[in-house]
């Protein structure tokens, strides 16, 4: 195969780097409202009834959606549409969307309506534990005998939410190769305010119509979805697209799209898979769910606003690449975005770990969530913080395999991984450490693993990646990000003289000194020792001061 010679120029890191701080900017406004919605339910709702069964509940549908919205559709269609964009023009490429958008229409009213009818089974094979089998007042929670009953009550009318995102998965795709990224980012921002509002309504006015206070955040998670989609519209007509009653199953480009999704079902279906059995070992005992939850919501945080950001901004540029056939432009763009990566997951891991229960205490203690509950997520998020920088270059180097139109690798890949975790999670609850933060330490294994499986085969199909560029890359980070953790550590325990008032306001002022001050420390090392990602921050804060 013949290779254009990459130019290597600056500008394409620059514009990585530019693109994904946009993407990171949004992101981090839709996880910290994704907190804020956290905060309420912890603070309405308990870790035993309330907020497992809806955290249950929710995670029926969001399951689904990530095979399809999230997984096989989204990355099958951005693939799909670049190319046809770049091949055939605009109008073909606006006429694939508007096909893909009817075809998903259809197949996902036929999955809702079937899910809403088979939500019983569903919560009966998901959630088998002990702790969802505990016996409810049927006086005091409006009806619902058992915390199973209220479970399969509040995921039947969140099902629909299944369809709305998918939708807003398209949108986002156009969006995103047509290099815009805030609105889509921002988008999810808006399911969490409908969350956040349904939740609170819920609680207060619920009980005045007859329902469980929990019913108002299943219907908050259906407002959200649909301002998830509304809020991408005016980005997208702005585009030039427009929605056309257009249905072909004979649609060459169509049929593309579905053969990129076959494998790559199969692949995001052993994740999901592998996320269905472990709320099945959740389920095992009273509040393991929600403390989960909790945890992965906050290991989420960095992962959205790093890794995410990045694999968004990367895959419409690797898929450009290599449908010019400029495999050098790929391999330096494969190799920043992981450096990239590495440069802002690793830290936010060391962060997570260190300061986990002080970071707990301050998100969700307060109303029906006390120091128990935050011991408990506490655990959780220090194994699943373990996670976060081979999830993020996992997620980032799948994107690679996906520019080539392979699934398939990616999928067997997955498979192999995920049936490791769920062994490991066997292993870890029923016979070695039996409590929940276990579930969270397989995660952390297996993801490392996937990733180096993954770069493994991609250099194999490539020849070379070009990361033997980065040269001495890691070893400096590492010796960073030691001298960070230390700081942390250190900076941390000395200020708790000074702000060990057990406030909010006290403990968020504790954790942001103690976040600013090893922040600069990471900079200045980083910039020390010349690694190119601290040397542009501190770049950047030279040109502010002038």
């Amino acid at each position: 195969m013949l290779e254009k010679q990459s130019s290597q120029n600056p500008e394409t890191g620059k514009s990585l780097g530019r693109s994904a701080s946009i993407v990171s900017l949004a992101i981090m406004a839709s996880r910290l409202l994704g907190l804020v919605r956290e905060k309420v339910i912890a603070h309405y709702f308990t870790a035993a009834v309330g907020a497992d069964a809806f955290t249950a509940a929710f995670r029926i549908p969001n399951l689904i959606r990530e095979l399809f919205a999230e997984g096989a559709l989204s990355k099958a269609f951005i693939t799909t549409f670049t190319d046809t964009e770049a091949k055939e023009g605009a109008s073909a490429a606006n006429l694939l969307a508007n096909r893909v958008f009817i075809l998903t229409a259809l197949v996902l009213s036929i999955i809702t309506a079937a899910g809403i009818w088979g939500t019983p089974f569903i919560v009966q094979t998901m959630l088998p534990g002990d702790g969802f089998a505990i016996p409810l007042n049927p006086v005091e929670h409006y009806g619902f005998t058992t915390k199973g009953e209220l479970t399969i009550f509040l995921a039947r009318i969140m099902f629909p939410f299944l369809m709305l995102v998918s939708f807003a998965a398209i949108v986002m795709g156009i969006l995103n190769t047509k290099k815009i990224f805030g609105i889509p980012a921002l988008a999810s921002a808006f399911f969490n305010i409908g969350t956040i509002l349904g939740g609170i309504a819920g609680y207060y006015w619920g009980p005045n119509f007859q329902l469980h206070p929990s019913t108002g955040l299943a219907l908050g998670v259906l407002a959200g979805g649909i301002m998830q989609f509304v809020v991408q519209l005016p980005s997208l007509f702005k585009t030039g697209f427009r929605f056309r009653f257009s249905f072909s199953l004979r649609d060459e480009r169509v049929r593309q799209v579905m053969l990129l999704m076959g494998p790559a079902i199969l692949g995001t279906a052993a994740f999901t898979i592998g996320i269905f059995i472990n709320s099945i070992f959740a389920s095992t005992g009273v509040g393991w769910m929600t403390w989960l939850n909790r945890a992965f919501r906050l290991m989420h945080l960095p992962l959205g606003v790093f890794g995410v950001a990045i694999s968004t901004v990367a895959l419409p540029n690797f898929a450009r690449l290599v449908a010019e056939n400029n495999i050098a432009g790929f391999r330096d763009g494969l190799q920043r975005a992981l450096r990239l990566s590495f440069f802002l997951t690793i830290p936010a891991m060391l962060v997570l770990m260190i300061l986990a229960e002080p970071i707990c205490r301050l998100i969700f203690e307060g109303g029906k969530t006390g120091p128990a509950d935050t011991a408990q997520t506490a655990r959780a998020l220090f194994f699943y913080a373990l996670a976060i920088a081979g999830y993020s270059a996992a997620k980032i180097t799948t994107d690679g395999f996906y520019a080539f139109k392979d699934t398939r690798t990616p999928m067997i890949i997955s498979a192999v991984t995920v049936s490791l975790n769920i062994g490991l999670n066997y292993i870890f609850v029923y016979h070695i450490f039996q409590t929940h933060w276990s579930l969270a330490l397989s995660t952390g294994i297996t993801q490392s693993l996937n990733f180096l499986l993954l770069i493994f085969f991609l250099r194999k199909k490539t020849g070379h990646l070009g990361l033997e560029k980065s040269g001495p890359f890691l070893p400096k980070l590492l010796s960073c990000c030691v001298i960070f953790a230390f700081t942390l550590y250190y900076v941390y325990a000395f200020l708790v003289a000074y702000f060990n008032t057990g406030g909010m306001l006290m403990q968020l002022l504790h954790l942001s000194f103690t976040l600013g001050l090893s922040g600069i420390v990471f900079l200045l090392m980083g910039n020390l020792f010349k690694i190119e990602e601290a040397v542009s921050v501190m770049r950047v804060f030279g040109k502010l001061k002038r």
